[in-house]
């Protein structure tokens, strides 16, 4: 296999995370050669992925969207289609688009330390590169997370995972069940029960669902008056502060929070609705993300009769539909599993320092974008709690710094050096299924900085751009 020729540093993924890894080489660190390797055939990630009916965004697009190409819009709940040409537009405004190879998934990387260089094995070609940036994400795109049920085979409609959306798949008139309560569920549920004759969210246990207007006004007034770029952080900040004090709120004052959530589902909802049953969760607010809905589409379709819930474990198929151990029986000609993802940091890639294999679960995580004891590697990790963007971004700036510092000193190789006496603990604090599921396949973060992800931008702010960038790590120099 042909190797190419040795790049400074190597991104792979080219959704929202490394167009704006690449964008911030060429502003911060332009001396720097890069490319962009990405699996699939077109740009924009998880936007080009998705395809199930009414997909968007559950964070708004001031904050998901890139800082130095500001959407121009009131608009703050996007749909994926628009999402993706975003991406892509941006990626061709800033000449980026130009340096993506597609259909070019990265298979293993092995890091030589005698040479001081990742090879870098795709679909295509080999590579080899200084650093090796992986922007790709933290979900499997091969397969999303699939139960099965007793009574599969003898269910007599179809069975379809939002993940894997068929082009063919007519659901006009039909009867539709969709096991899931949590963000894709809610998302896709009022957008097929425009065409379906019903839809039935059938959950085993409720989600909190917040609805939001689906357009800033305020937003809106400020694009109007004043200069685009101020009027865009203007905006930006307000969204971020909104989010940090509503999710501090909800961990200092729980109790409040779930009851403020439950009267205001019971406002949409018709009087007397069960609302302690069917949007009453069993956990505290952001335990598990919270799930939201523009404009309150979701309580619209139930209003409607186009939709409604079922609380209650599955029992099995039926040739007619669901069967909750209850014993409530669900009709459905079409039944879409909703059911979730599957975590996967780092595409998938098998790495290797000097042959020896890297196992993410051993690691501990560096300011939210190295791993302990690996050279040269760089991860692009969002928030759980935020828009994934907005920490995505930080990082991008602070690996250019500590590139730029390195340069400086004529530094080749850095490698986050790991304390004897760190506590491990989990890099997500949620307890959803994903997340429960893929602890074991994680590396861990720490009880202290700089081993900790906050998840709070501001703090992360004041720490990826005033702390020492360099602390903790071990250089070599360039031979």
């Amino acid at each position: 296999m042909e190797v190419s020729k040795h790049i400074d540093v190597l991104i792979v993924g080219a959704g929202i995370s490394g167009i704006d890894a690449a964008y911030r080489l060429q502003e911060r660190s332009p001396g720097k050669s890069w490319l962009i390797l990405e699996a699939r055939d077109r740009i924009g990630g998880t936007w080009d992925l998705f395809r199930y009916p009414g997909v968007r965004s559950d964070s708004d697009i001031f904050t998901l969207g890139f800082p130095f190409r500001p959407w121009r819009t009131d608009q703050a709940i996007v749909e994926g289609p628009a999402i993706r040409q975003y991406v892509e537009d941006t990626a061709r405004e800033f000449g980026i688009f130009e340096r993506i190879r597609f259909s070019e998934g990265v298979l293993r990387a092995s890091w030589s330390s005698s040479d001081a260089r990742w090879t870098v094995e795709s679909a295509k070609g080999r590579y080899t590169c200084s650093f090796l940036w992986l922007a790709s994400g933290y979900y499997d795109y091969a397969q999303g997370y699939r139960p099965q049920w007793p009574g599969e085979s003898e269910f007599a409609g179809r069975i379809v995972h939002p993940q894997f959306w068929p082009k063919d798949l007519e659901l006009a008139g039909k009867r539709v069940a969709v096991i899931g309560s949590g963000a894709t569920a809610v998302t896709m549920i009022p957008a097929i029960a425009e065409r379906a004759a019903h839809v039935t969210m059938v959950q085993r246990t409720p989600s909190y669902i917040v609805a939001r207007p689906g357009r800033d006004r305020a937003a809106g007034w400020l694009q109007r008056r004043l200069p685009p770029a101020l009027a865009a952080s203007l905006i930006r900040w307000k969204n971020l502060l909104l989010t940090i004090y509503f999710y501090d709120r909800a961990r200092k004052r729980p109790a409040d929070v779930s009851r403020r959530i439950r009267e205001e589902v019971a406002k949409a909802l018709p009087p007397g609705y069960p609302v302690e049953r069917d949007f009453s969760p069993p956990y505290k607010p952001w335990d598990q993300r919270l799930c939201l809905i523009p404009d309150g589409d979701l309580f619209a379709a139930m209003r409607s009769r186009k939709a409604s819930v079922a609380t209650g474990a599955i029992e099995r198929f039926t040739p007619a539909g669901l069967k909750l151990a209850s014993g409530e029986e669900i009709a459905a000609d079409v039944v879409v599993t909703a059911t979730g993802l599957n975590m996967r940091l780092a595409g998938g890639i098998d790495l290797a320092i000097d042959g020896k294999p890297v196992r993410l679960s051993e690691h501990f995580i560096y300011k939210g974008m190295m791993l302990s004891g690996v050279p040269n590697l760089f991860l692009s990790f969002g928030y759980a709690n935020a828009s994934w963007t907005l920490r995505s971004d930080l990082t991008a700036r602070a690996i250019c710094r500590l590139l730029n510092r390195m340069a400086k000193r004529g530094l080749g190789t850095c490698t986050p050096a790991v304390p004897s006496d760190l506590a491990r603990q989990p890099i997500l604090g949620l307890n959803s299924g994903y997340v429960k599921r893929a602890e074991a396949l994680l590396p861990s973060q720490g009880d202290r900085q700089p081993w900790t992800v906050p998840q709070h931008y501001i703090r992360d702010l004041l720490a990826m751009s005033f702390r020492r960038i360099d602390e903790t790590l071990e250089f070599v120099s360039k031979a």
